[in-house]
């Protein structure tokens, strides 16, 4: 990633956070961190201090450090060189914050995004969903388990039956 530009003037908290949610994410690059949905909050702390708080996608992540990193550059390059990253694990991450875009952009680099949990209906039945992860290849829903195991701690190894070729999938949290 290329270190972006230092600057004098304060940029403000819509800025820095439309800046830190365009740092791509060390694991997967294709896509950045405002559509991952790790970004919780970009706000001055009660001494005015600007922060940026970040969700990991789990707990011991060891992206995290290059992250903070990444994040801390974009807050002196934005004239904020005091400012803080926070990390908050309440409300946790979920695979359903990632953004529309970021699931498009996992499928075009060969990575299934979860399937979004389907809303349940107040007092009514949950939903199921029926099938195996779509094969981002082919597209095919005859896929199943190859590896529990992936590349990353948030990702699996799947199989299409159709075109037989196996995918990370991005594990459902």
């Amino acid at each position: 990633m290329n270190a972006p530009t230092r600057t004098e003037e304060r940029r403000s908290p819509a800025d820095v956070r439309a800046r830190v949610e365009a740092v791509p994410d060390p694991e997967l690059p294709m896509i950045g961190l405002g559509d991952l949905g790790v970004v919780h909050s970009v706000a001055p702390g009660a001494d005015g201090v600007l922060e940026v708080e970040i969700t990991p996608t789990f707990l011991g992540c060891p992206a995290l450090p290059a992250i903070t990193a990444a994040v801390q550059e974009v807050l002196a390059a934005c004239g904020h060189p005091d400012g803080r990253v926070r990390t908050v694990l309440s409300p946790p991450w979920t695979t359903d914050r990632i953004t529309p875009a970021g699931r498009e952009r996992l499928a075009a680099h060969g990575i299934a995004p979860p399937v979004p949990a389907a809303p349940a209906a107040p007092g009514g039945p949950v939903p199921v969903e029926l099938g195996g992860v779509p094969c981002p290849h082919c597209g095919s829903r005859a896929t199943r388990p190859h590896s529990t195991f992936g590349a990353t701690r948030c990702q699996s190894v799947r199989r299409c039956t159709a075109c037989r070729e196996t995918f990370p999938h991005l594990t459902a949290l």
